[in-house]
């Protein structure tokens, strides 16, 4: 009877050791995957060709407790970029956007002082609000909920990704629309004096300038602006973040024939 309570004592901590090790596998193939994200696009279209395969590998290690965290982080990434950078069709990006905000709001909950899960769901539900629309987002409350993450983004840990909580709070407050009655605080100056804060706090990079440049234009200060602009158009773009920055280039682009 010892003998084979001793078996099974060794079956069950060998089939332990096995799930864990095939979570590190999964965990880890995803991770190349996500990095090489980028291969296969056409100018600002990425593929979803390792995207998908990153998701899938994420997916798998969400399962394992001790990998659940780290894989729910990037499959957070993971859908951002899917619905962004790599879906053109409308549906398909609310249905990517609805699986990361939810996805975030699990692991909020889960993990409150995580700085890192507050900031990446903040990045899908600000792509949510775009799709779905600005004045739908402010009726349900989206604009609310980004300003209050943003503001515990920056309580928690102000230089995280080059000052990433300055930069969502100034983007919410330049792209919510004033509605009296049900959303009274969006300020262009704040928007202003946040992205700034944003663009002065580590690296500045390259779609902070955009939305400060846009909160300039709309302040009338167009030669602040225009310069913000040609500093991310004359900027080679990082290779592991291809489609990502020359979207930003396109964008600024965009920008400045419009000045």
């Amino acid at each position: 009877m010892k003998v084979q309570m001793l078996i099974r004592f060794l079956l069950i901590v060998f089939c332990l050791s096995m799930m864990i090790a095939s979570a590190k596998a999964d965990i880890n193939k995803g991770v190349e995957y996500y990095q090489k994200r980028q291969e296969g696009s056409k100018g600002t279209l990425a593929s979803v060709e390792n995207i998908n395969k990153a998701i899938e590998q994420f997916s798998s290690a969400l399962l394992i407790p001790e990998s659940e965290k780290d894989a729910a982080l990037y499959l957070l990434k993971s859908y951002y970029y899917k619905a962004e950078f790599a879906v053109q069709d409308k549906e398909e990006k609310k249905k990517i956007f609805n699986m990361g905000k939810a996805l975030g709001e699990k692991y909020i909950e889960k993990y409150p002082d995580s700085v890192e899960f507050r900031y990446w769901y903040l990045v899908n539900l600000g792509s949510w609000a775009q799709v779905y629309g600005i004045l739908t987002a402010a009726r349900e409350g989206v604009s609310d909920l980004m300003k209050i993450h943003s503001e515990k983004i920056i309580e928690l840990d102000p230089e995280y990704r080059n000052g990433g909580g300055y930069f969502m709070l100034g983007a919410v407050h330049y792209k919510s629309p004033y509605i009296p009655f049900l959303l009274s605080w969006p300020d262009n100056d704040e928007a202003i004096k946040y992205l700034q804060l944003a663009v002065k706090t580590g690296k500045a990079e390259m779609n902070q300038k955009n939305y400060l440049a846009q909160a300039l234009k709309k302040d009338k200060q167009h030669e602040k602006a225009r310069k913000l602009l040609t500093d991310v158009i004359n900027t080679e773009p990082n290779p592991a973040n291809l489609v990502e920055e020359l979207t930003d280039i396109e964008e600024a682009r965009q920008l400045l024939e419009d000045l």
